[in-house]
């Protein structure tokens, strides 16, 4: 089996590093470490103030990405739109499988997180975890909305959630 040409990013684009979001590749860098030469793409996560320098070679395998096309994003919207599916599993397991969807990257799951913690003003509060973990997915589906629209991170926001009271 041939092996896959490793993604190439380009400097000031922005890309999706799964475990932390949305990044923009700030400059494209050779480092050598004991003797062996690395290239190294140096990805800024504004939000997080975080910058990593992630060697090219380990693109694949960390899973990095190109921001979602605009068909993506559209159904991540579709998912928002859906009905709530709540599992009747205790809470700790629920909040581990949230968590592995926002981590995942992938719109659609992020989304899902999101519809399925989403509360009217009718329902019961969340919790503070509860809280935490929407925050979290709606912030990170945001920031990837916002980078793919060219829009502020709060619009964003504004249109994922008038998208769920829609619903």
């Amino acid at each position: 089996m041939a092996k896959k040409p490793v993604r190439k990013f380009r400097k000031g684009e922005y890309i999706v590093y799964p475990t932390h979001g949305v990044g923009r590749v700030n400059n494209i860098e050779t480092e050598t470490y004991e003797g062996t030469e690395l290239n190294l793409y140096v990805i800024n996560f504004e939000k997080e103030k975080m910058t990593l320098r992630v060697p090219i070679q380990k693109v694949e395998q960390l899973n990095l990405r190109a921001l979602s096309s605009p068909e993506k994003m559209r159904s991540a919207f579709t998912t928002l739109q859906g009905k709530a599916r709540i599992k009747r599993t205790m809470w700790s397991r629920r909040a581990q499988e949230y968590e592995a969807k926002i981590n995942s990257g992938d719109p659609i799951s992020i989304a899902e997180v999101v519809r399925d913690l989403h509360r009217t003003e009718e329902q019961p509060e969340q919790s503070y975890s509860e809280r935490q973990i929407y925050e979290s997915a709606i912030g990170r589906l945001a920031r990837e909305l916002a980078a793919v629209e060219k829009i502020d991170e709060e619009a964003a926001i504004e249109k994922l959630e008038e998208t769920i009271r829609a619903a």
